[in-house]
This record gives structure tokens, sequence and C-alpha cells, in this order.
């Protein structure tokens, strides 16, 4: 862990539901880099939503959801695993955070992820919002320091992904208006639509 690292630490040592999230994550993820993160090591990402979402004062089993939130999508890991070792809730919260592979168009993914997410509950809203500002404010940085290098880290333009997650936002701001992170993520996607304008079009955007 890097900037996270002191509240993660903190938050584990206070309990050992996040401290076992946590090597669960880190052990899921080894190896792994995290796209339009300039090399930064996959761990870092679930990381930064917990350690977001901790400065909130959210709940353990919030940060233990949040911390597990990509190793079913990214790894060997199950769902019915996660609910053996962390208990239905946080497993329950792994699920409604996990995209349905199964889904092959990218934007169709998205949106019945998000209907998804609507049926479940305020933590399920926390979550996938920290998830959505620590990806796009990332991805930000990450296109203000390489430019159109960074697309080609990616299977889908970058434009599509700033699409969903503007309905991702629209949506939270429907659902969940009282998160305490939501003006951030909309003010940092204003921005970054800003600077894919400011880089000109896209062929075929």
């Amino acid at each position: 862990m890097q900037s996270c690292a002191p509240r993660i630490e903190s938050a584990a040592e206070r309990s050992p539901l996040v401290r076992a999230a946590y090597e669960t994550a880190s052990a899921a993820h080894a190896g792994q880099v995290r796209n339009g993160s300039g090399g930064l090591p996959y761990i870092e990402h679930p990381a930064a939503v917990a350690a977001r979402l901790d400065s909130h004062g959210y709940g353990d089993e919030v940060l233990a959801a949040a911390l597990l939130h990509d190793v079913v999508e990214d790894s060997d890991t199950t769902v019915e695993e996660l609910r053996q070792q962390f208990g239905d809730r946080v497993a329950e919260l792994v699920a409604a955070l996990s995209d349905d592979e199964s889904i092959e168009d990218y934007r169709e993914r998205k949106d019945e992820h998000r209907v998804r997410v609507r049926r479940f509950d305020g933590d399920a809203f926390a979550i996938y919002g920290a998830d959505k500002l620590t990806n796009s404010s990332t991805l930000r940085q990450a296109f203000e320091r390489e430019g159109d290098s960074v697309r080609g880290e990616f299977k889908v333009p970058l434009e599509l992904k700033l699409g969903v997650w503007e309905d991702d936002a629209r949506m939270l701001r429907r659902e969940a208006p009282e998160l305490p992170f939501l003006d951030e993520l909309e003010d940092g996607l204003r921005l970054f639509r800003g600077d894919l304008a400011a880089a000109g079009p896209r062929p075929g955007i």
C-alpha cells in the first residue's frame, strides 16, 4: 500500500475482519497491475476505495467488501468462498458489486450492474460510488500524465467509460444523494469530460 496504507493498516489493526479481507484481496490480486494507473499494483485500487469509505465512517463489513469488491471478477475466488470466510453480508455486497461477465456488450453489462446495485441498499451505493470516484480520478490523472497512450490499456474507448460513469453518477444522485463524496465524483467527471474534449475527437467516437 502507498498513500492509503496508514488508514487501512489502522483499520486492519482494529478489525480482524478488515485484516482478513485485505490479506485475501492481496493474495487474489497478486501480480496484477491496474489499467490506467501508471503501473500501480492492483491492490492499490480496492485499498483506496476502502480507505475513502473509512474516512467517512463506514463500518468494518463495508470496508471488507470494498477491499474484496473485485476479487470475484478478477480471480478464481467465488462468492460462496467469500461467504464461508466473511459471512453473508460481505459476500452479498461483493456479489452486488461484481459485473455479470456473461454479458458481452460493455454498456449493456454496466447498465445491468447499475440496476442490480439499485436493488440492494445504501452500503452497496457507498462502495459503488467510492469505486467510481477512485477509478475516474486515477484514470484522469493517468490521462493527464500519459495522454492518448493510456487508451491502449483499455478494451473500450475512454469516452464510453466516462459516459458509463456519468450514468452511474446520475443514478447515485437520484438514489443516494446523501453520499458524502457524490459532489466530488460529479465534479471530477465534468473535469475529465473537459480533458477529453480538449484532446480532440477520436475516430469512431
